[in-house]
């Protein structure tokens, strides 16, 4: 399916659908290289439908479902010489001096976009719900679970109150065992990843605030937040993991460390201290 240009497809099986499908290809066609970066809950709103009429147009098409469409939208716009990795496009013939200064306009760029995506008053809310909580649990699952795990890795230098755990299993366990007293912080670019979901909603359920770090203001992951903190990186279906998502959530992380630490600022001391005394004969 995906050999075959999907503007062909979507051309040749227009007249056979629905009125509603039909407001959703005209979309597409009209708005090609913005579509690959939205969210289901994104393109629906756009639309003015129904995310099921969504899946079911590409159900039309003969996608499995939306992130299927997508990748295949995002194969059809690729130009051939292109390599599909970031929004600065790289192509074959580029030198390295030429493809360092891509990759680099890139990681700018999504620092910029999510610093203006900053609102103060959350991050003061986001703060507040931090400093407040017996128990601090970052999670994520595939790239953004490396993003937690470094959130939590620079946390525990000021704090004994953060965990992480790898497995998503005891994930799970971890957010059944919350309490309201503690704070889930979940990374997700996409904030419709399953396992993410279901970890939101065991949090949830478990009365535990749930802070959640994403790049879609809409999204299944976001229905389950108390707060939500924006990242600015437009990632396609074809790059996942990028490292500009990646950057631009440390980059949240970041600014919640340090106003976490101005606030706290006499323990946050104390304890870096004590974590680096602890490690200094590491590096002799």
């Amino acid at each position: 399916m995906r050999a075959i240009n999907i503007f062909t497809t979507i051309h040749s099986k227009y007249n056979n659908l629905t009125t509603t499908e039909k407001k959703v290809a005209d979309y597409v066609l009209e708005n090609i290289d913005s579509v690959v970066y939205m969210s289901i809950t994104d393109l629906a709103d756009v639309c003015g439908v129904g995310e099921s009429s969504i899946f079911r147009f590409c159900k039309s098409l003969s996608y499995k479902g939306y992130q299927d469409f997508k990748i295949a939208l995002a194969h059809s716009i690729t130009v051939e010489n292109e390599i599909p990795q970031l929004t600065e496009k790289v192509l074959m013939n580029d030198s390295i001096g030429q493809v360092a200064s891509k990759v680099l306009s890139t990681n700018i760029s999504a620092l910029n976009e999510t610093f203006n995506l900053i609102d103060s008053s959350k991050i003061d809310e986001a703060i507040n719900y931090l400093l407040g909580a017996e128990k601090v649990i970052f999670f994520g699952v595939g790239s953004s679970l490396m993003t937690a795990m470094e959130a939590k890795i620079k946390f525990m230098r000021i704090t004994n109150k953060t965990e992480c755990t790898i497995d998503s299993h005891l994930q799970m366990m971890s957010a059944a065992l919350m309490t309201k007293r503690d704070v889930a912080v979940i990374i997700s670019y996409s904030g419709s990843t399953k396992d993410t979901i279901e970890v939101a909603k065991k949090a949830k359920e478990s009365g535990a605030t749930v802070i959640s770090i994403t790049r879609f203001v809409k999204s299944p992951l976001t229905s389950y937040s108390d707060l939500t903190l924006l990242c600015g990186a437009n990632e396609g279906p074809l790059q996942g993991g990028s490292l500009s998502a990646k950057i631009s959530q440390l980059y949240l992380l970041d600014v919640l460390y340090v106003e976490y630490f101005k606030r706290s600022y006499e323990e946050s001391i104390r304890n870096k201290e004590h974590t680096a005394e602890s490690v200094v004969v590491k590096l002799l």
